[in-house]
């Protein structure tokens, strides 16, 4: 069970797993917690009842008290890039924030590449950016720590169809390279039937 305000739960008697190098889509209507679900699997909101696990492993400690290395294992990129990154970054510290705050490195410039950005584009700050160049730096950050999984809520929903099908690709790449298993969340159930290897509606979930 879980929600935002005691009492009115937005989520109860859910039951989902994602399996490493599967694309798993969720589809349902605006309001019906497809988000909050996608909040508590990628560690970011606590339940109130029920059971999280990762790799077989009970989750006890979500938000800042989640260690380091759990933490590590899920990325998420999220509908609106522009709320999700500090507007003083530019798109270089904003894919390699994960890494400094682990006190790690990565390539930087590889992971721009993949998902299309140039290296004049890693120079600007946000307000100087398109969303969808913006949300292609939100992907390279989510995967810059290589996690085992990965959580898209609703990543396509503001982007054009050919940054969509690039982001697409990017990720459909790291599910067979890196056998990440990856929660697609979408209510666009046409990307979701061509995207994901299977479909759950929220409310067969319950």
């Amino acid at each position: 069970m879980a929600g935002y305000r005691r009492g009115r739960p937005v989520l109860d008697g859910v039951s989902i797993a994602v399996n490493e190098g599967e694309v798993l889509g969720l589809a349902g209507p605006s309001g019906s917690g497809k988000s909050t679900l996608g909040r508590v699997l990628a560690l970011l909101h606590q339940p109130w009842s029920g059971r999280v696990s990762l790799d077989g492993g009970e989750v006890t400690r979500f938000r800042h008290r989640t260690p380091p290395e759990t933490r590590k294992a899920i990325g998420i990129v999220f509908q609106h890039p522009r709320p999700a990154v500090d507007p003083r970054f530019t798109l270089r510290d904003i894919i390699a924030e994960p890494l400094l705050a682990r006190g790690e490195s990565g390539e930087i410039a590889e992971l721009a590449d993949e998902v299309g950005l140039t290296g004049e584009l890693l120079t600007r700050r946000p307000h100087e950016v398109s969303d969808g160049q913006l949300q292609r730096a939100c992907l390279a950050r989510a995967l810059a720590p290589r996690p085992r999984y990965l959580v898209c809520d609703e990543m396509t929903a503001m982007l054009d169809a050919s940054t969509t099908a690039a982001l697409v690709r990017v990720v459909d790449r790291q599910t067979r390279e890196n056998n990440t298993g990856v929660l697609a969340i979408s209510h666009d159930e046409a990307l979701l039937t061509r995207w994901a290897d299977r479909v759950l509606h929220v409310a067969e979930l319950i």
